[in-house]
């Protein structure tokens, strides 16, 4: 079988079975389908015969690839094992499509138009892998669950030096990296890793977001509304109030690039107390601190102007930036981009507007930057991924493993 129909058919296998993580949820993982998915691949990697094989209390998959090459640093793949929930239905219905420059009919009445989406343009003619429309694809991140699944697979088949390589597969990326920050490192001793997650073709990440988020509670004083006058303080109203103290154009709809911001993305309440939810972003940590440090002072400002009411906040960093992590060593990354020489392919850098679990691990001391899966749209229904570029990255993958092997 061709490496395209291996990757297809164990993307296909992992997309079957519903992933899709739980931000509400308590525990690590945070749904019954990570369980089932991470239980699928430790049968996998048993019968391939890999070693170390561990899975953990808290859904986290880890095996040990013997090297081939004496002196060879060890390596790590991470990927995470859930799918994004953004409203959309959790069964992904995966197709295969090819592109012949029109607008695409997913299902329904849901079509990619391709006024909407050029993104699609460079494909015309090829084959391409879509949801059905009722969901996102789930390339983020299966497909790199397929590319690392296919990868054990050929080098344990022998023929393609290597060295030691551990594969780390992970639970609830979508919702805050909790499989990685709870990932024991000593089923993990790698000199670096990578995560595949995200990207169009010869993207490359070793820059994110540092992150965390905001958790305001306001406690108003309730009131019948015919004795209401001079009594009642509204929470809502607050809330509202407390929104209208960040700068609108710092918000997620208008930034690009290393802008930072602000996003009120969570809101609930009645007449008594309030809550609001707010997603802290900045590239620069300096910045990022400066952000955080106005929350507390948005807060100050609302109970001076509310004394009656009850306003409390809590902080929590989520992840850092990939870049402070990796210092004045940037080996891993290097590698990435002779990889991608060979097959050349133009490497596309970006500051990722986002984390990765590389962000989490990176912060933990394993350096671990990200490249491509080759797939587009992610968090969307019209998510999808060019076989040729799905191929092209299992291609760097197994390049990044040779190049690590010459360095015995």
């Amino acid at each position: 079988m061709e490496i395209a129909e291996q990757l297809i058919e164990r993307f296909f296998r992992y997309l079957a079975i519903t992933s899709q993580s739980d931000a509400s949820a308590k525990v690590v993982p945070s749904t019954p389908g990570q369980w089932r998915l991470a239980e699928l691949l430790r049968d996998e990697l048993t019968a391939l015969r890999l070693e170390n094989i561990h899975l953990d209390a808290h859904c986290n998959l880890t095996a040990r690839l013997p090297g081939n090459v004496p002196g060879a640093p060890c390596i790590g793949f991470v990927t995470h094992l859930d799918t994004v929930d953004v409203g959309l239905s959790p069964d992904i219905h995966p197709q295969r499509l090819v592109f012949d420059g029109s607008d695409l009919r997913l299902g329904g009445d849901v079509w990619l138009r391709v006024a909407e989406h050029p993104e699609i343009l460079p494909y015309k003619g090829q084959e391409i892998i879509f949801s059905d429309g009722s969901s996102v694809l789930g390339a983020d991140n299966k497909a790199a669950v397929a590319i690392v699944m296919t990868l054990a697979a050929r080098l344990k088949a022998g023929g393609l030096p290597h060295g030691d390589i551990i594969f780390a597969f992970v639970p609830d990326e979508e919702i805050g990296l909790r499989g990685a920050k709870l990932l024991d490192l000593a089923c993990f001793p790698v000199a670096f890793a990578y995560t595949i997650d995200c990207c169009e073709r010869g993207e490359v990440v070793y820059e994110t977001f540092n992150a965390a988020s905001a958790t305001v509670e306001i406690t108003g004083v309730t009131a019948h509304p015919m004795t209401a006058k001079g009594v009642l303080v509204n929470p809502i109203l607050l809330a509202s109030e407390l929104i209208s103290y960040f700068d609108p154009l710092q918000t997620p709809e208008h930034t690009d690039g290393r802008d930072g911001y602000w996003w009120c993305n969570g809101i609930e309440g009645g007449q008594s107390k309030a809550r609001l939810q707010i997603s802290i972003r900045d590239h620069d940590a300096t910045r990022f601190a400066e952000r955080k440090a106005y929350i507390a002072e948005a807060v100050e400002r609302l109970r001076a102007r509310h004394p009656r009411a009850r306003v409390e906040f809590h902080v929590e960093d989520s992840y850092s930036n990939i870049d402070s992590a990796l210092g004045n060593d940037r080996h891993c990354v290097d590698l990435i981009f002779k990889a991608l020489a060979e097959k050349g392919i133009k490497p596309k850098v970006i500051a990722m507007r986002g984390g990765t679990d590389g962000s989490a691990l990176s912060a933990r001391g394993v350096p671990t930057p990200n490249y491509f899966t080759g797939a587009h749209n992610f968090h969307s229904r019209f998510e999808f991924l060019p076989v040729s570029a799905f191929v092209d990255s299992y291609d760097v993958t197994e390049r990044l493993c040779r190049l690590v092997a010459q360095e015995s």
